[in-house]
């Protein structure tokens, strides 16, 4: 009896501990303020954290109107998705349960095709889409801040990414998507909403990338068009917050910056 009881507790234990091993490497970690699916979308205004001298939303932008109460779009079909040069949302994977994504053209308040006729404002009043270089400043404040990285394995992405939603990446320590509970020491909240793609349409990136546009437009250097703008990312590969470019029509995250 004493043997059968020591085998008992010895599973027990053996179990335990492997349930431990999988929470920090595959599991979200619970105890976190900010540990919130930012795609319950609670309307407006968006609770907010001071960067410096910087006022940023710390939940993704979910309204579905222009600030003078225009409707913005729903467009679930891909080849209307693909074809559009003005606003529209969707639900990643065409699902309610889902996050909203936003084509450039919503973010700048492009809803019509008529140049003569006068862009709406996306943001809530005393918002604003932030500006490549209004992104750049975010970024490297909490880059150079020792309450956000005091090591340089745990840089920025790790700091502005949720502590849930996120995809394990074994790595070699410091990914975003490596001991999640090290994640949002800033309280950014970067959630992976994933993308859709622009053309062909398609959803991609649902845990393993948070990416926001920014209101930056640039001449497209494969095409020397103005049909691209800058996005800030990261993923769960990596350690960084990074910035590139993507064509208007793709869908991604947005947050706003106060005026």
């Amino acid at each position: 009896m004493k043997k059968l009881l020591l085998l008992s507790a010895l599973l027990i234990f053996a179990c335990s501990s492997d349930d431990s091993s999988n929470d920090n490497n595959d599991n979200d970690c619970n105890n976190d303020n900010n540990n919130n699916n930012t795609f319950i979308c609670d309307g407006v205004p968006y609770d907010s954290i001071v960067y410096g001298t910087q006022e940023w939303t710390v939940e993704n932008a979910c309204h579905i109107t222009y600030r003078d109460g225009t409707p913005i779009p729903e467009v679930t079909g891909d080849t209307q998705w693909e074809n559009l040069t003005t606003g529209a949302w969707c639900y990643y994977n065409n699902d309610p349960t889902k996050p909203r994504l936003y084509n450039w053209y919503a973010v700048m308040g492009i809803h019509d095709n008529d140049e003569n006729t006068a862009n709406k404002e996306f943001a809530p009043e005393g918002w604003h889409v932030p500006s490549d270089a209004e992104w750049t400043t975010l970024v490297d404040y909490i880059r150079n801040n020792p309450n956000y990285v005091d090591l340089p394995l745990y840089s920025t992405g790790k700091a502005m990414a949720s502590t849930s939603g996120w995809d394990y990446f074994q790595g070699s320590g410091g990914e975003v998507g490596n001991d999640k509970c090290l994640n949002n020491s800033s309280g950014f909240n970067a959630f992976p909403e994933g993308w859709r793609g622009d053309i062909p349409s398609y959803f991609d990136g649902e845990g393993k990338t948070a990416v926001f546009w920014s209101s930056t437009e640039i001449y497209n250097p494969i095409t020397s068009l103005l049909d691209v703008a800058i996005k800030h990312q990261t993923s769960w590969s990596t350690r960084w917050f990074a910035s590139n470019w993507n064509y208007k029509s793709t869908g991604f995250s947005v947050r706003l910056v106060k005026d």
